[in-house]
């Protein structure tokens, strides 16, 4: 093998190109998992700095830089991405036989919780990958731009049918952010992995689910399939918080070694542009066209905030118990990649999923809360994201959202003791859960129109769009 080069020469093998740790391929996995009937409890989680965070920051940056090494790629192996092969290891994850249809789209824990339901796997849109950055620095996003620009260039030059979307955020990366570069990998085709998956795995005539997500951030393009932002959505902060003179900016960069004055992103005041997780409009298209071809029906969610379908996906998950016979009546809280699809169907839970711990999700729970049907028990599960930042959801907030339970209230243990900077693995979720009793037998698979039905019905308070 050479540099990297499988023995075939077919590129990097998927799961070494894949980020470790991100929400993609935690979904997949977790997803594929459940539909073979087994959990989360082989799944780690990569918390390189989180025994580091309260060091010196010279040695937390050495510890980025190690982690960085061993998850991330070269330079040079950012030429050897073939998103091809990456397509192909991901539909390989999944048991071989045929589905009664599809999920497709943005990377969301409610989209893996829904296709367990409909007992079909989930596709993602897009992968996410890491690049080493050599003298990186988390508050000189020009810096990390023009490295991000070079390494693009080569991505692309072996894939054209992709668009890569850089983001540089230390408010949700901390200190990877001046070690690493983040590349989210669009496909703006169908891969033919994908196109062979739906003629041969899916039932004929079975519809297909795209979930998108629609939230906007200000993005860079600098043409030639790549773009820039700085800053995330999924940060829990604002476009404008990334402004050189936000204190919000300030507070981050201080708590993973960086400086205010040298943060000067490029073109600040960029036009909107979906945010990292969004479906390029040409892998829409082309599922839209294979699914006219063959005869299958393509429904489309779009949700323009993260709780939306996670509150609609946790009233789907009720409904559908209650017709099984079963209460509906106790919830487990998810956050970021403490879940497990498995577990939660096993038990017979309601799942939520938080895309974060920052306060916004938080709250977003709580108002869903409120405004719902009790429930007797409520677990919670918050994802310590290894760094202090503003926008971060404190303990007594997460103690509140499992006061809502009317008979049992529980915040792990475990996931709170080192909150907000000592991280947990994924499978700490599984043995959470693998405590819950059993409430078998799990119901029938949910059919995707009985689905794309209950979510259309609560478009108005979910803010889901569904055509």
């Amino acid at each position: 093998m050479r540099g990297g080069l499988t023995a075939d020469g077919a590129g990097l093998a998927g799961d070494r190109v894949v980020a470790v740790g991100s929400t993609g391929r935690v979904l997949v996995a977790a997803a594929a998992r459940a539909l073979r009937g087994q959990d989360c409890a082989d799944m780690g989680q990569p918390g390189a700095l989180s025994r580091f965070t309260g060091a010196p920051e010279p040695v937390r940056r050495a510890a980025a830089a190690r982690a960085a090494g061993r998850v991330a790629l070269t330079p040079d192996q950012a030429a050897e991405v073939d998103a091809a092969r990456v397509a192909r290891w991901i539909v390989d994850q999944y048991p071989r036989r045929r589905y009664p249809g599809v999920v497709l789209g943005s990377p969301h824990g409610a989209a893996a919780h829904l296709a367990v339901a409909l007992g079909v796997p989930w596709l993602p849109a897009a992968f996410e990958t890491t690049v080493h950055w050599t003298r990186g620095a988390v508050d000189r996003p020009g810096a990390a731009l023009d490295h991000g620009a070079a390494l693009a260039a080569r991505l692309v030059a072996g894939n054209p049918d992709v668009h890569v979307r850089q983001v540089h955020c230390p408010a949700s990366r901390g200190a990877l952010a001046g070690a690493t570069v983040s590349l989210a990998v669009r496909w703006q085709r169908l891969p033919a992995a994908y196109a062979r998956f739906l003629a041969d795995r899916v039932e004929p005539g079975a519809p297909l689910l795209l979930l998108r997500d629609a939230r906007t951030w200000p993005v860079h393009d600098l043409g030639l399939g790549h773009s820039f932002q700085a800053g995330s959505p999924a940060s829990g902060l604002e476009p404008v918080d990334f402004h050189p003179e936000s204190h919000a900016l300030r507070q981050v960069l201080r708590s993973v070694g960086g400086e205010g004055s040298h943060w000067e992103p490029p073109e600040f005041h960029a036009p909107q542009g979906y945010a990292e997780h969004g479906v390029e409009p040409g892998f829409e298209l082309a599922v839209r066209a294979w699914a006219g071809r063959r005869g299958h029906r393509l429904h489309r969610v779009l949700f323009h905030r993260a709780e939306s379908l996670s509150a609609a996906v946790a009233d789907l998950y009720r409904a559908w118990l209650r017709r099984a016979g079963k209460t509906g009546d106790r919830l487990v809280v998810e956050c970021g990649r403490l879940l497990d699809p498995w577990q939660v169907l096993r038990a017979g839970l309601v799942p939520y999923w938080c895309e974060n711990a920052t306060r916004r999700a938080v709250d977003a729970v709580e108002w869903w809360l409120a405004g719902s049907e009790p429930f007797s028990s409520v677990d919670v599960l918050p994802e310590s994201p290894g760094m202090r930042s503003p926008a971060l959801a404190g303990l007594p907030q997460w103690l509140a959202v499992a006061a809502f339970g009317r008979r049992r209230r529980a915040l792990d243990r475990t996931a709170a003791r080192g909150y907000p900077v000592t991280v947990v693995p994924t499978r700490r979720a599984t043995e959470v859960l693998r405590a819950q009793p059993y409430d078998l037998p799990v119901p029938p698979p949910l059919p995707i129109a009985t689905a794309v039905e209950a979510l259309s019905d609560g478009t108005g308070q979910q803010g889901l769009v569904v055509c």
